[in-house]
């Protein structure tokens, strides 16, 4: 990965991740970068979980990319265990350089070494451009999701 390094995420970084996850549409209107409190205490939660990974990819000594990935231990699919790709977002800046390939191929691979069997993630039907990323690595869009606001 050259320069990139993909790593866990910490308290440091959570205000670029933050940040991040706000620039954009659907961002701007569920995320508070001014309030950092809810973030931190979620990171505490995460970090203590060993089937979350929240990680940020740091290309000279900025957080340019981060993603959650969630492992899930499941009984249909004969046992199989998967992982879910959850908040990918990729710095401005870096958008358009192959970072978000690096990242999403970091998180399949780490997904088969926690043995894995499958790999799925959800994209707001407005992201048509994240859309064909996923298609063109080789994700295939073969579900509809459902999401119910607690």
């Amino acid at each position: 990965m050259g320069d990139l390094d993909i790593r866990p995420a910490v308290a440091d970084d959570i205000p670029a991740v933050v940040g991040m996850l706000a620039d954009d549409p659907l961002g701007a209107q569920r995320e508070s970068p001014d309030d950092l409190t809810p973030y931190l205490t979620a990171l505490e939660r995460l970090s203590a979980d060993p089937n979350q990974h929240l990680v940020v990819a740091v290309r000279e000594g900025r957080v340019a990319g981060t993603l959650q990935l969630t492992v899930i231990p499941g009984l249909s699919r004969r046992g199989a265990t998967r992982s879910i790709i959850e908040g990918v977002r990729i710095h401005a800046d870096e958008r358009g350089s192959g970072l978000g390939t690096q990242l999403i191929e970091w998180a399949i691979q780490e997904s088969r070494r926690q043995g894995c069997q499958l790999v799925q993630l959800t994209s707001d039907n407005t992201r048509t451009d994240a859309h064909r990323f996923y298609e063109r690595l080789g994700f295939t869009a073969s579900h509809a999701g459902f999401k119910l606001q607690l």
